[in-house]
């Protein structure tokens, strides 16, 4: 038996990278997963986002090892679309029990270079869409008396970071929101807690635009180019961790019963360098 057997857990941005960790994770502990994603490109984002058929994926391979979960397509930066997933939640299962608010993207700009559309979407979608789902999930949870809600945050929350300013200023806000929340519903039988990665071996980082970024010098920069760069940026000189760690922080989460409001830091020692 599984620590989350019978439980219901929604899971954003659970198509491929961290979230699709987090689903499987949950899944293998027990939970009935709805994995959520926008599955299409945002217009502003310059590397390949998820398709549907990445969020089948993560279906099929919770299916595969024996778990259950739906796949629903949502874009959390539309209270409509944020609505109809915990709608559909509620109508199929009647209770909540974990929200993961994982979804985000990432891009790479000075501040004097961001658009207002490039802006939008980056707080649309990494503060206002955890904002959406946590609005909507919270009501679910309290009616059962229970509920884990883990964000995914970043370094960059915890920091300022060059060339990331919209990035960091929506993670950043994420923690307030959440902390926020924690305080709301702590006699409730629910937690809000924060995950803030490093970076983290994703379709979000390891892509083109991203090694351009890190190696301006090289006309198509690959990564074996980018890894010595991003590990110079770390205390434990490693360049990146795995999904799979990021969602151990999560579990950490999702089991702990009177940790709440709190800050897990998963960063190769970069919070040494900050109170």
């Amino acid at each position: 038996m599984g620590s989350l057997d019978g439980k219901i857990a929604v899971v954003t941005g659970a198509a491929r990278g961290q979230g699709r960790a987090h689903a499987l994770a949950l899944a293998a502990e027990g939970a009935t997963v709805v994995a959520a994603d926008i599955a299409d490109q945002v217009p502003t984002v310059a590397y390949p986002m998820s398709t549907r058929a990445d969020l089948d994926e993560t279906v099929a391979a919770i299916a595969a090892a024996g778990g259950t979960a739906i796949g629903v397509v949502t874009d959390v930066r539309d209270s409509a679309s944020v609505q109809a997933l915990f709608d559909e939640v509620d109508a199929r299962y009647g209770r909540l029990d974990v929200l993961v608010a994982n979804a985000g993207i990432c891009g790479f700009a000075q501040v004097h270079e961001i658009s207002d559309e490039a802006w939008s979407d980056m707080v649309e979608t990494n503060l206002a869409g955890a904002f959406r789902c946590i609005r909507a999930a919270v009501p679910l949870m309290r009616r059962g008396r229970f509920g884990r809600i883990v964000a995914i945050s970043s370094g960059a929350g915890r920091g300022g970071m060059r060339n990331l300013a919209h990035y960091a200023a929506s993670k950043w806000g994420l923690i307030g929101l959440v902390k926020s929340v924690a305080l709301e519903v702590a006699t409730d039988g629910i937690t809000a807690n924060v995950v803030c990665p490093t970076t983290v071996a994703t379709p979000m980082v390891l892509n083109d635009s991203t090694f351009r970024v890190f190696c301006p010098e090289l006309e198509h920069p690959t990564l074996d180019d980018a890894r010595p760069r991003f590990a110079g940026i770390t205390p434990m000189r490693q360049p990146w961790v795995e999904p799979e760690e990021i969602t151990r922080a999560v579990l950490y989460f999702v089991g702990a019963t009177h940790t709440s409001g709190a800050v897990l830091e998963v960063d190769l020692g970069s919070s040494a360098n900050r109170t």
